[in-house]
């Protein structure tokens, strides 16, 4: 197989400290792979605004993602971007923003994230339609994750003609065609969470419990991994730090000490890519040979820290996958 030009680039060029370890991050998760084992990928900040389906959606319909646990701004926003990222505005001098500045995009209804900003409609929008599913599964008394609730959505079309990109550069649409599991721990911190909320307040959903909830999903996480760890290693890769990270790979010791299933394998491969740099008790600035103590990790385990922008690292990691 020709190795492709972005590879040969970082190959050539990206060879010591911070550079040469997301080649071999990249190269560790293809070797992964390679050798019968799937990928966990975990995503924290905002990295669904940072437009991560454009690489992201390639690597999971390419089988090089097998699971992911994403944050429920994550989920949303992937959403959000597929039917209004011509209504987004950009904000290249976001840093030089005065308070009376935020004031005015709140006037506006624009809601910053960093260097762009969501438009509220854009959120109603997506608000009317989850509103129709929550209240249809809350009067037939079923109940679903959230993901299988945007899942729905994206199944039945009816914001079809809404998306103002191409489905192709969302990873969300990408794991609705694969069915990939996808957990979303803490998902009431979302803007969809806080909307469900209000909608239970006001009685427009009856049961609270219409969204299953957080234990339910460590639950299903556990019958995921045991079953999947029969014939596969499962990897972590690791997007930020937070509830998106920490959540699923907690799976492990709970399996082995709580459970006592001392057979279930550790995690075969972990990386990290934060810009939290080691610190004083912090989990997204943990060492990985911190989580050899709580029974995550093992001595053998590739282990990969790079501590740079996720928005930069992530696609150059999924073009060596790629052989781009």
């Amino acid at each position: 197989m020709n190795t492709g030009l972005i590879t040969q680039f970082l190959k050539r060029h990206f060879r010591h400290f911070n550079a040469a370890v997301l080649v071999e991050a990249a190269n560790g998760y293809r070797h992964h792979l390679q050798n019968n084992g799937y990928m966990f990928l975990t995503l924290a900040g905002a990295m669904s605004t940072a437009e991560i389906g454009i690489s992201l959606a390639e690597m999971i319909r390419q089988d090089k993602v097998h699971g992911i646990c994403c944050t429920g701004a994550n989920l949303e926003e992937d959403f959000l971007n597929l039917i209004a990222h011509d209504l987004y505005e950009h904000v290249p001098h976001y840093r030089d923003l005065t308070p009376t500045d935020e004031l005015a995009l709140l006037n506006r209804h624009m809601n910053r994230i960093t260097d762009t900003c969501i438009p509220e409609a854009a959120m109603r929008k997506l608000e009317g339609g989850m509103l129709k599913a929550w209240m249809n599964a809350d009067r037939a008394n079923e109940r679903f994750f959230p993901h299988e609730f945007l899942f729905k959505l994206l199944r039945e079309e009816n914001l079809k003609d809404s998306y103002r990109i191409d489905p192709k550069e969302s990873w969300l649409y990408a794991a609705m065609e694969r069915n990939l599991p996808v957990f979303v721990p803490g998902w009431e911190d979302s803007s969809l969470g806080n909307m469900y909320a209000a909608h239970c307040i006001s009685g427009d959903i009856k049961s609270v419990h219409t969204v299953k909830t957080g234990i339910e999903l460590m639950q299903w996480m556990a019958e995921w991994y045991t079953s999947t760890t029969k014939e596969h290693s499962l990897g972590f890769f690791q997007i930020g730090g937070g509830i998106a990270g920490d959540f699923p790979i907690c799976v492990v010791p709970m399996l082995r000490q709580d459970l006592k299933q001392e057979q279930v394998p550790l995690w075969g491969y972990y990386c990290q890519i934060s810009d939290s740099t080691t610190s004083y008790g912090s989990y997204s600035g943990a060492h990985p040979n911190e989580k050899i103590t709580w029974g995550k990790l093992d001595i053998e385990t590739p282990k990969y820290v790079i501590e740079s922008d996720a928005s930069i690292v992530a696609p150059l990691i999924f073009a060596i996958v790629l052989n781009l």
